[in-house]
């Protein structure tokens, strides 16, 4: 029988007890990079309904590679310390799994953040040096867009740095403590923008061919499989399509060789997107599950776990996708937002079983779950 959403999944060592993943979410709440409080409830909210693994947000690898001055970061001591009260938290109230996101924003950085905008709405969209702002960099010295400050074309020395950067940081996720880290790989940041031609016009060896566009990606990934512990899962976030730009500059089969180089490579799981390398995209048929198909597409070329994002809202959708074998886990961010027990009304839904903490137990005496739900449409 094929699995489904509440049954275990296997990454290297360690085990996933359902195929609920909870999407890196920016929260552009970090102190100097730091997680705090704000991050202890965001994160500790999900870790209470039992997810099989939750990811931290996107985390900057250095100062250089942050869209905000609010992002999370993992290159100093502090922000090391921060992050690992916060998987401790996480061990001691939950069955779930912890990873952590890496990335580098690229010509997406020295933004205004979105919670300083809500507060301060006459802000401009950059970050001007004057109020701490920050020069970019990116394979060439082509804006995101009219916003956006145009970066400069990375040396083969910030190239050096980013990578050590990315193993530094890989390095510090390892000692406190994640199950596994996942390399951003889309979304127009950095590494994304190396990999499509619409991004990336260099004429050296990172530019040009496919294959020298994955170049850069791929020796930041060798890089951090080489330090992160083999018994640990290691994989990466990839976008399937750029919808559409410049004559499908990064197309779905393109996708798939930079999957199979980085399942050569020792990746262990994928973790399918697209988009958002410019404003410029044409995205079709977007609604629910609609990147599932990208998802099926990597899964069949690799045969390597694989987890799908993307309007996944409904428990029996998401069973249908991991019973069909289009993925191996699905991924939710606005759905955990909206609703922080969706793994609780999943498994009620599904017909499995729900875990939850003791602290909570009496809230599932005496059939409440389904004593709510009668309630519920009584009042309706």
């Amino acid at each position: 029988m094929s699995p489904g959403l509440f049954d275990p999944l296997k990454l290297k060592s360690i085990e996933l007890q359902n195929r609920i993943v909870v999407s890196p979410m920016c929260q552009y709440s970090a102190k100097d990079g730091c997680a705090g409080d704000w991050h202890t409830m965001h994160i500790g909210q999900f870790a209470v309904s039992n997810p099989g693994l939750i990811f931290m947000e996107g985390t900057a690898v250095e100062a250089r590679g942050r869209i905000s001055k609010g992002d999370l970061c993992l290159y100093t001591d502090e922000q090391e310390a921060a992050v690992k009260r916060i998987i401790a938290f996480v061990r001691e109230h939950s069955q779930t799994r912890i990873g952590v996101q890496l990335f580098h924003s690229g010509r997406k950085g020295s933004q205004v953040s979105p919670c300083e905008k809500s507060r301060a709405p006459e802000l401009g969209e950059t970050l001007l040096p004057e109020d701490g702002g920050w020069p970019g960099c990116a394979p060439s010295p082509l804006r995101f867009d009219e916003n956006y400050p145009c970066p400069r074309e990375a040396t083969h020395e910030d190239l050096r740095r980013i990578k050590n950067a990315f193993v530094e940081s890989a390095t510090r996720a390892a000692r406190a403590g994640f199950d596994t880290i996942e390399i951003h790989y889309a979304h127009g940041y950095l590494l994304h923008s190396f990999l499509s031609s619409v991004s990336n016009q260099r004429s050296d060896s990172y530019g040009g061919s496919l294959e020298n566009r994955m170049r850069f990606p791929l020796d930041v990934f060798e890089a951090v499989r080489a330090i992160w512990p083999e018994s640990r899962p290691l994989g990466a976030r990839i976008s399937g399509t750029d919808h559409g730009l410049e004559d499908n500059a990064w197309t779905l089969d393109d996708a798939a060789n930079f999957a199979q180089a980085l399942k050569t490579r020792g990746c262990d799981y994928l973790d399918v997107s697209s988009g958002f390398l410019s404003p410029n995209q044409k995205i079709e048929g977007y609604g629910p599950g609609f990147q599932v198909n990208l998802a099926a597409r990597i899964r069949e070329e690799t045969n390597l776990p694989i987890f799908t994002v993307g309007v996944v809202v409904a428990p029996k959708q998401a069973d249908e996708i991991i019973r069909t074998g289009q993925a191996d886990a699905v991924a939710l961010a606005r759905g955990m937002v909206y609703d922080p027990r969706w793994p609780w009304h999943a498994a009620h839904e599904l017909g499995a079983t729900a875990h939850y903490p003791p602290q909570y137990e009496r809230t599932f005496t005496h059939h409440f779950p389904e004593t709510f739900a009668e309630m519920n449409k009584q009042t309706r």
